[in-house]
């Protein structure tokens, strides 16, 4: 067994919960909470690093990101914590720890000179995509549709989190997304205890009794950086970023990006 691992018998993951195993049938060791597979050695002429997140449209827990080189079956995995999608949901903030969790497991690589990295078409992505490509070039980083053995080593983390919150998931999860939110909000309906590992400050939520409390956004007071007068914002002005009214706001906003189709 390499220096400084231990053999999967008993795993602590992210939540802080003990962990199920995952079934993979393959040796498994676990170093600085990042999960690697024990491969058969072999070279290969080029090498992908294939990253994906699972969880980011359920309303457990946190999302999970993790990075997958398909050439010799190596898997990381690191978690965008859930307090990034409950009160400061509004400020977008996840998109900035998406990209150093990205950063983080992609480095964890060591990536050869020639060697790509795919990740995955998802807005959670965009900051981090922005930045591997000045950190790797435009060429060596592509968006695509992630399918396959990475989306599922994903998943897999992604269910092993939330199982250790107590929950156990649809097993027709997937198929039924609709079905699976309202399984999880009747869970945590009765464990309420739970609610803190929940995604509350989802907008949408507002419509559900259960997270009322939660939907009360907080309003500070602002000077418009345009107009100069003053202003309601639901998030905490910062002095190295501009506010705007609500008048100013729609000059400033960003225009939608259209992704390319790029199938994996």
């Amino acid at each position: 067994m390499p220096t400084g691992y231990r053999n999967l018998g008993c795993q602590w993951s992210l939540s802080g919960f003990p962990s199920v195993l995952f079934p993979f049938g393959s040796i498994i060791f676990i170093r600085d909470l990042n999960i690697d597979l024990a491969v058969q050695e072999g070279k290969t002429s080029s090498l992908t690093v294939i990253v994906d997140d699972a969880g980011s449209g359920d309303l457990l827990f946190g999302v999970v990101v993790g990075a997958y080189r398909e050439e010799t079956g190596e898997f990381k995995y690191d978690m965008i914590d859930v307090h990034f999608y409950q009160e400061i949901f509004r400020e977008k903030e996840y998109l900035q720890e998406s990209s150093r969790v990205v950063s983080k497991l992609v480095n964890g690589f060591n990536l050869k000179p020639d060697e790509a990295v795919h990740i995955c078409q998802g807005c959670i992505f965009d900051v981090a995509a922005e930045t591997l490509r000045k950190l790797y070039g435009e060429d060596r980083v592509k968006r695509v549709r992630v399918v396959g053995e990475a989306q599922r080593l994903i998943e897999i983390a992604y269910l092993d989190e939330i199982r250790n919150l107590g929950y156990e998931p649809l097993a027709e999860r997937e198929e039924k997304r609709g079905k699976s939110f309202f399984h999880m909000m009747r869970w945590l309906k009765d464990n309420p205890d739970m609610l803190r590992y929940a995604k509350t400050g989802w907008p949408r939520l507002k419509n559900y009794h259960l997270f009322e409390k939660f939907q009360e956004a907080p309003v500070h007071k602002a000077v418009c950086s345009d107009c100069g007068e003053e202003c309601e914002v639901p998030f905490k002005p910062r002095e190295n970023r501009p506010v705007y009214c609500r008048k100013c706001w729609p000059a400033h906003r960003p225009p939608k990006k259209k992704q390319k189709n790029v199938v994996h």
